[in-house]
């Protein structure tokens, strides 16, 4: 064998040793920072042998990353938790439709995106959230707070306590009521929490259950897995807030309780496509599902997935009614609601 003829064999197995690298390599963008899901990927590695890479950012600071990089992106899988901004990447593009009997099994209609014009979904729920509502149980019945719309009540002024109106999970949120009550009735209503507020937003939302507890608010906003934190918590102090506090899943008399929507996608310019598909059908399994419950509180977006959450179980007492509307639409109404925050003046 010549010397060339060598180096020609070298350079291909070589390559071919590079392939077979990438093969067993997945780039994940996650807006997840959950201490938890640590476990996930680290069984998905077990079972399959595929390294996971991983981003960590906030949704919005994902979508800009994704954008500016463009094709150049390394991103495989992406990970949001929330609906709207999943809409959103799907409508701008960012996300690669995929066909995936399993996901599609899995998944309920009303939890992923509708299909491509070649038959893929862009995205798909993996985990959800409930926004419920805080109270006093001191100073509040149930009934007093047993819709959205009764937080813009004045029996609760200087006594609203709520995150930042820009955030996610009140855009999406604000966008679901925009969609039930149309603009006009919407924007009295934020108006109405502007007039309620105990002080600006500001905090996340264990802050503003620990604000119901400590009394420097009667009311407040949350979305259900902070509250399952302090309950299962093995921290006193923890504990000591919930016993203080009531909860209510608001709207079961109507449209139900919104419900935000954590999801993955497969990047459109995905370099390992295959391997993203299998993390995201392994998302959907029972295993990951009972995860999102148990580890992370979340309840699960596959059918059928049986858990045993203490805490979910208690806040609700077993069911309740979830509201049910297309997340385009949720989505498409939050130009609107940051006008109307504007013009309201809710920060």
């Amino acid at each position: 064998m010549t010397l060339s003829r060598s180096l020609l064999s070298l350079a291909c197995l070589m390559s071919a040793a590079s392939a077979m690298s990438q093969d067993k390599v997945l780039n994940i963008y996650s807006a997840r920072h959950y201490p938890t899901d640590e476990v996930m990927y680290s069984d998905f590695t077990k079972a399959t042998g595929i390294q996971i890479n991983r981003v960590d950012a906030d949704d919005a600071g994902i979508l800009a990353r994704l954008k500016a990089e463009g094709a150049a992106s390394p991103a495989d899988v992406i990970l949001l938790v929330d609906a709207a901004r999943l809409w959103r990447a799907e409508v701008d593009g960012l996300f690669l439709p995929i066909k995936s009997a399993k996901l599609e099994e899995a998944i309920p209609a009303n939890l992923r995106s509708k299909p491509s014009d070649n038959g893929g979904t862009a995205w798909f729920g993996l985990s959800t959230r409930a926004r419920v509502i805080v109270y006093n149980k001191l100073k509040y019945n149930k009934t007093d707070v047993d819709s959205y719309e009764k937080l813009a009540d004045a029996k609760f002024k200087g006594g609203l306590c709520i995150r930042s109106g820009s955030h996610p999970y009140n855009l999406s949120l604000f966008g679901a009521m925009t969609e039930h009550l149309g603009p006009q009735k919407t924007e009295a209503w934020l108006k109405g929490l502007v007039g309620n507020m105990a002080r600006s937003p500001k905090g996340g939302d264990t802050d503003q259950i620990k604000g119901v507890a400590s009394g420097e608010c009667g009311v407040a906003v949350s979305n259900s897995y902070y509250l399952a934190r302090l309950m299962r918590s093995t921290n006193p102090a923890d504990r000591a807030v919930t016993e203080k506090i009531g909860v209510v899943f608001p709207n079961q008399n109507s449209w139900g309780t919104h419900m935000n929507v954590a999801g993955g996608a497969v990047a459109r310019h995905a370099k390992n496509t295959d391997n993203a598909v299998k993390f995201l059908e392994y998302l959907a399994s029972p295993a990951a599902q009972n995860h999102f419950a148990n580890g992370n509180n979340e309840w699960p977006a596959a059918k059928g997935v049986s858990f045993d959450n203490p805490a979910l179980k208690a806040m609700t007492g077993g069911s309740f009614k979830s509201e049910v509307l297309p997340i385009s639409a949720v989505g498409m109404n939050q130009i609107k609601v940051q006008q109307m925050l504007d013009r309201v003046g809710f920060k």
